[in-house]
């Protein structure tokens, strides 16, 4: 289990580690949520660690996370770009408490990568919103009743009280737009809830999360963003949206129309993701 009073130390030697298995410098680091796992099999020069052996990352166990860190290049228009990818996360509701959760994003930032993309699939609050949509998160609700900050701080990785007004990098975000219009891909922008899970929401949750402002719903994402920012590291979020939300939709939620969705859509985001990285690389880091 991560504790905070050691955290740089910890982050350290699981940085440390995986630079001996890998010369790769990533320009930046990705987090693939459901169903997204493929996009890492196109990495060329691929180095690949399973979580189990990287101190300090916890393994998931659920279906569509492979569980491994993937490090090389990934093609793209403008040439290769070096990447970090995690093919897979943990969640909090595995029984794993936040920080532990956020850790290797955290790895991820400590390998020095310029940006930091998450992707996850979530549940439609917007009714406008349709399975297989691609959505920007522009900010979120953390209604897990987590934080992976929570304990001790070790003001080495970052300070006691990051702000996030920004959590999510408007610089990067524009980016994304672009990368978007260049690809012909519509990219709608929406603002994400984070609960705790694993049960889908009730009709009734899903009203209070669209009458509190959330378009999107999901169990991941917002523990690697809070730990991502407190280190100082820029991030952009993209979910694919899975399915509409309990009691908009007229069948049972599972997660096999998550991952059948996603696989659906995996041509559009890898076309995405190829005209975002060159450009996200050539970002400039906070406080570089």
């Amino acid at each position: 289990m991560t504790t905070h009073a050691d955290l740089s130390t910890r982050l350290a030697y699981a940085a440390a580690f995986v630079r001996g298995k890998s010369g790769t410098a990533p320009a930046v680091g990705m987090v693939l949520g459901s169903g997204l796992g493929p996009i890492a099999e196109r990495v060329t020069r691929a180095v690949a660690i399973p979580f189990a052996e990287i101190p300090g990352v916890p393994v998931s166990r659920v279906p569509g996370h492979a569980g491994r860190l993937v490090l090389g290049d990934l093609a793209t228009p403008e040439g290769p770009v070096p990447v970090a990818i995690m093919q897979g996360r943990a969640h909090v509701y595995e029984g794993r408490p936040a920080a532990e959760v956020a850790f290797g994003a955290r790895v991820l930032c400590g390998l020095g990568v310029r940006a930091l993309l998450l992707t996850n699939a979530a549940g439609a609050l917007d009714p406008t919103l349709a399975p297989g949509d691609l959505v920007r998160i522009t900010d979120h609700l953390n209604l897990s009743g987590q934080n992976p900050l929570v304990g001790e701080n070790d003001d080495r990785v970052g300070p006691r009280f990051p702000d996030l007004t920004e959590a999510y990098d408007p610089a990067l975000g524009a980016l994304l737009d672009e990368a978007a219009r260049a690809t012909g891909a519509p990219l709608r922008r929406g603002i994400y809830a984070c609960v705790l899970g694993p049960s889908y929401e009730t009709p009734a949750e899903v009203r209070m999360l669209r009458l509190l402002g959330a378009d999107l719903v999901g169990m991941s994402t917002v523990p690697e963003v809070i730990a991502a920012r407190h280190q100082g590291v820029p991030v952009a979020a993209l979910s694919v949206v899975a399915n509409l939300a309990a009691g908009l939709g007229g069948g049972r939620l599972t997660h096999d129309e998550v991952q059948a969705v996603a696989a659906k859509v995996l041509g559009r985001v890898e076309a995405l993701l190829a005209a975002f990285l060159p450009r996200a690389a050539r970002a400039p880091r906070e406080g570089a």
